[in-house]
């Protein structure tokens, strides 16, 4: 059983940078996808970017690309979410979230995940 919280979030102005940390506990070396999605103001959840432990495989959504890098620690096993050039549009709650068994066809942000932090909100202004 995997138990998640986020850190890091913020209010950053816009061109700015932050880094999301999601703390995991219960966390095995076994077969897990984890991704960061997020949820801003009256919209529906979007995924941000995924991560497969097994190989490092990464997805990144195309709002985002080039501008974030998600990784983990493969020690303590945090995952991260470098966010870097911030713009207005990146407002949201942002959250972590772990599944396990996945195989690597199937670790995307648009497949179910088991495990969810309680998020951690993010601003950016002008």
């Amino acid at each position: 059983q995997v138990q998640l919280k986020e850190y890091g979030g913020g209010s950053v102005q816009a061109g700015g940078s932050l880094r999301l940390s999601c703390a995991a506990s219960g966390y095995t070396y076994s077969r897990y996808c984890m991704g960061w999605f997020r949820q801003g103001p009256g919209k529906e959840r979007e995924g941000v970017a995924s991560f497969y432990t097994v190989d490092g495989t990464t997805y990144y959504a195309d709002s985002v690309k080039g501008r974030f890098a998600i990784s983990q620690d493969n020690v303590d096993h945090t995952l991260y979410l470098q966010m870097n050039s911030l713009k207005p549009e990146d407002t949201a709650m942002y959250y972590c979230a772990a599944d396990p068994g996945r195989s690597v066809s199937t670790c995307n942000t648009r497949n179910h995940f088991n495990y969810w932090g309680q998020g951690t909100q993010v601003t950016v202004s002008s």
